[in-house]
């Protein structure tokens, strides 16, 4: 395949400057000619990997950086040695006084076998030298190139309009190029998230504190104050609106508090100088990475995601006690679900819970959502996450057409405790024996692990097969009987009758030994195919009939989906195997199984 690169595009991004979106937001078919990873040698600062570049137009070649936000680009192996792409937008920096290109959107359209054309150095002809074709790969960045101080590019973009800062300021900073190791620079970045005014207290003494987070087109980074600061910039800081801000301290992020991947952070101090900026055109927008509901099975515990979806219910505002200070702190659980066909709960917090007021079947994009595994998959807001209701963004079109065309009537598919290679069904590759199990030593030490088994229940432990739980869609918490009621005290509400839950233990085998395995409400009723509530009463009305039932459970062997997780209990630690899923029997789906490993092991 042949490419037809962008003739002069070098020249004209090499001498192009911050605003001129003519050029850098113009679309240019450029080669690359070598790429080279720049580490950070400081023992001060973290290693962060930043990819050096040289591109060519097939005339010349400059020197240029890629944007963090695409080094996995480079990781997956989507660009090489001699890839052809069309570079889509791009800002300038300048680094030991020279200028530099960050490369921060492309679209790769091939690859060739060797370069295009017989560009020429551009600074070299710019320079009057001698020109000169460009080095091979090993050479490509020597003298010609030499790596950067030990610091970030210190990009110096012409600000368009210096004179609407009022301060005479002449240059804007992308906030991905900010180091310690600079000091004249100002950002123009948009509040994304702004956090209560808090206060703290230790040994040192007291003190209060606000943060923000700051976004530009080039990545977010966390901002705080502390104190008399905290005082005076609050009340000018605003979520939504754009500031510039010079003259903050650049220091090492203290990751404990922050979820962005910036690793550094600001420190507002009493000369930090903060404007906000009037002008209307090339604002930082707010930018999501959206994960579908189906795919935080794939996400990390604790990580944090971004997330767009349907609220189809919201819970009344309730109040918990936190164990730590003893407050009652607000909260209220949001089921949000997407055309993926999965939904999920989201917890809101503190003020965000009590100010909660969007519309019936609202669209939400949540940024910056913690990822829990209660249930199998829970979302909550954090300190640092915002959320975003009907934003005006494409997804957003797209999830409310697909809700009120189709998306109201569909049924859901719940998260289940299960890993990503189980949350579908039953995962016969991941079929072990009980023994098996055991001598792997599963869910050793303080790791849960996940695995699939066929056995056979054995025997059910009849006492506290259930217990009486609140009736309200979701809730399933443990009730309290006031003699005239029930009491939930999650829900601050009182019920005539609870709604009994299964909690069972049962002793199960195969072929290679017996365990015990714990279930809930779900196992339960498919065990003895019926509810909690229809079971007792039958143990209530006639003892030997509930018998009968406990007999005709025993015997019947199903797949399970389990999870094995060490825990400690009156000082006594063991393994539990707890039953995720549980899957009657297929006997043709089974047979079809057993055939097809014969006749996987004849073809060996």
């Amino acid at each position: 395949m042949s490419f037809q690169l962008t003739a002069g595009s070098c020249e004209k991004l090499q001498g192009a400057s911050q605003g001129d979106s003519s050029v850098l937001e113009s679309s240019h078919t450029i080669q690359f000619l070598s790429i080279k990873k720049v580490n950070n040698p400081s023992n001060n600062a973290p290693s962060v990997d930043r990819y050096r570049i040289i591109i060519s137009d097939g005339i010349h070649f400059i020197q240029a950086m890629l944007a963090t936000q695409l080094n996995q680009m480079v990781n997956d192996g989507q660009i090489t040695r001699h890839t052809v792409a069309v570079l889509e937008k791009a800002t300038c920096n300048t680094v030991q006084n020279k200028k530099l290109i960050i490369v921060l959107s492309l679209r790769v359209l091939g690859q060739t076998s060797e370069k295009i054309g017989d560009p020429k150095n551009l600074d070299a002809e710019a320079q009057g030298s001698r020109q000169e074709a460009i080095p091979d790969a090993s050479s490509a960045i020597t003298a010609d190139a030499p790596a950067p101080a030990p610091q970030k590019p210190a990009p110096a973009i012409t600000r368009p309009q210096a004179a609407q800062a009022g301060r005479g300021r002449s240059s804007v900073y992308p906030i991905e190029g900010l180091s310690p190791y600079q000091n004249n620079w100002t950002i123009k970045a948009r509040v994304t998230q702004k956090s209560e005014m808090k206060t703290w207290s230790n040994q040192r003494g007291e003190g209060k504190l606000f943060n923000v987070t700051l976004m530009d087109e080039t990545g977010e980074i966390r901002a705080t104050a502390f104190n008399m600061v905290a005082d005076d910039l609050y009340p000018l800081l605003e979520e939504g609106k754009v500031y510039f801000i010079s003259k903050a301290r650049v220091n090492l992020a203290k990751k404990k508090f922050s979820n962005l991947s910036n690793d550094y952070e600001l420190s507002l101090e009493k000369n930090t100088e903060i404007e906000e900026c009037h002008d209307t055109t090339n604002l930082p927008v707010m930018k999501f990475n959206f994960v579908p509901l189906s795919g935080l099975n794939d996400t990390p515990k604790d990580s944090t995601c971004d997330v767009i979806g349907v609220v189809k219910e919201f819970s009344p505002v309730t109040e918990i006690t936190s164990k730590s200070t003893q407050r009652q702190i607000p909260k209220r659980e949001l089921t949000l679900v997407d055309k993926s066909q999965f939904a999920v709960r989201l917890t809101l917090w503190g003020k965000q819970a009590e100010q909660y007021n969007a519309e019936p079947n609202a669209v939400i994009a949540f940024k910056g959502v913690r990822v829990g595994d209660f249930g199998g998959r829970s979302l909550s807001m954090v300190a640092s996450s915002t959320m975003h209701v009907n934003p005006d963004i494409q997804e957003c079109f797209d999830l409310r057409g697909w809700y009120d065309s189709q998306g109201a009537n569909e049924n859901f598919h719940a998260h289940s405790n299960l890993n990503a290679a189980t949350s579908m069904g039953f995962n016969r590759e991941e079929l072990r024996s009980l023994d098996d199990v055991k001598q792997a030593q599963y869910g050793l030490p303080d790791r849960p692990e996940y695995f699939s088994t066929r056995a056979t229940i054995m025997h059910i432990k009849s006492d506290n097969l259930s217990y009486p739980a609140c009736p309200n869609q979701g809730c399933n918490k443990k009730v309290v009987d006031l003699n005239d009621g029930w009491r939930c005290e999650k829900c601050s509400q009182s019920f005539a009758t609870p709604e009994h839950r299964y909690i069972m233990s049962m002793s199960v085998a195969d072929h290679s030994g017996q365990a015990w395995l714990q279930g809930f409400n779900e196992v339960g009723t498919m065990v003895f195919g019926m509810t909690a509530n229809e079971l007792l009463e039958i143990k209530e009305r006639d003892e030997a009939q509930f018998n009968v039932v406990l007999h005709k459970a025993i015997c019947n062997t199903y797949n399970f989906s389990c999870r094995a997780k060490q825990d400690t209990y009156n000082e006594n630690t063991r393994i539990r195997y707890g039953i995720s899923r549980i899957y009657k029997l297929d006997y043709k789906e089974e047979a079809l199984q057993l055939r097809d490993l014969l006749y996987s092991s004849w073809a060996r």
